[in-house]
C-alpha cells in the first residue's frame, strides 16, 4: 500500500473506509455539510493544511462542489491539493437508491480510479522514491497517561486545556486526540509543549 504524505480530505465515513484500503494515509472526514457551520473543524483542516498539505477529494456531483469550493476559499490556496473522481453512472451497494445525480461517489469507485486521482492531484507518495520523513516516535495512549492526559481525576480537564492550548478542536475524543497529536507533534515537542505551561 502507498504511503501519502498530505491529508486526505473526504466527505463522510464511508469515504474514509474506501480510501484506507487504497492508501495509507491520514484521512479526516468533513461530515458533509456540517463543515460549514464548524469553525473548530475548519481551523483544525488550516493547522493539518500548513504543517502537511491536504488533498481535498469530495463525490463528484453537486454537493460535492460546493463542500469543496467552500473550502478552496477557506483554507490556505498553496497548501492544497484538489483531486477529482470521474463520473461514473451507478449507485453504492449499501444504498438502496442511487445519489439524485445517479453518480458514483468516493466510496463507489474502484482502488486504481481512486489512485489515479491522487496521482493527478500531485500527491507525495513516500515510497523511498523521491521524498520521505524522518520517522518519528509516535505519541501513545500509554504518554498520554503519563502526560496525566487519561486515566485521572482531573484528565478531562487536563486535555481540555492543551487542545485550547494547541488550537485543536475541544470536541475531541481522547483517540482523536492522540490521532491529532501524532499528525502535528512528535512525543518530545508535545512534552516541551506541555511543560512550557507548567
Amino acid at each position: 500500500m502507498r504511503k501519502i504524505r498530505e491529508v486526505i480530505v473526504v466527505e463522510g465515513r464511508y469515504d474514509k473506509n474506501t480510501i484506507s484500503q487504497v492508501v495509507d494515509a491520514t484521512v479526516v472526514t468533513l461530515g458533509g455539510f456540517s463543515v460549514f457551520n464548524d469553525k473548530e473543524k475548519l481551523a483544525f483542516l488550516r493547522r493539518l493544511a500548513e504543517e502537511r498539505g491536504l488533498i481535498v477529494l469530495t463525490d463528484s456531483d453537486g454537493a460535492g462542489f460546493v463542500i469543496r469550493n467552500y473550502l478552496k476559499g477557506a483554507l490556505p490556496k498553496d497548501r492544497i491539493k484538489q483531486a477529482y473522481i470521474p463520473d461514473i453512472h451507478g449507485k453504492e451497494r449499501r444504498k438502496r437508491h442511487a445519489g439524485k445525480e445517479g453518480k458514483l461517489g468516493v466510496e463507489g469507485m474502484k482502488p486504481e480510479v481512486l489512485l489515479t486521482a491522487l496521482e493527478r492531484a500531485g500527491a507525495t507518495f513516500l515510497d523511498g522514491e523521491g521524498e520521505s520523513t524522518p520517522a518519528k516516535e509516535p505519541i501513545t495512549k500509554a504518554d498520554l497517561f503519563a502526560l496525566g492526559l487519561t486515566g485521572g481525576p482531573d484528565s478531562a480537564a487536563k486535555r481540555q486545556a492543551l487542545l485550547k492550548k494547541l488550537d485543536l478542536p475541544e470536541h475531541l475524543t481522547a483517540n482523536g486526540m492522540l490521532e491529532a497529536l501524532n499528525l502535528l507533534y512528535d512525543r518530545e515537542t508535545l512534552e516541551r509543549t506541555i511543560n512550557e505551561g507548567a
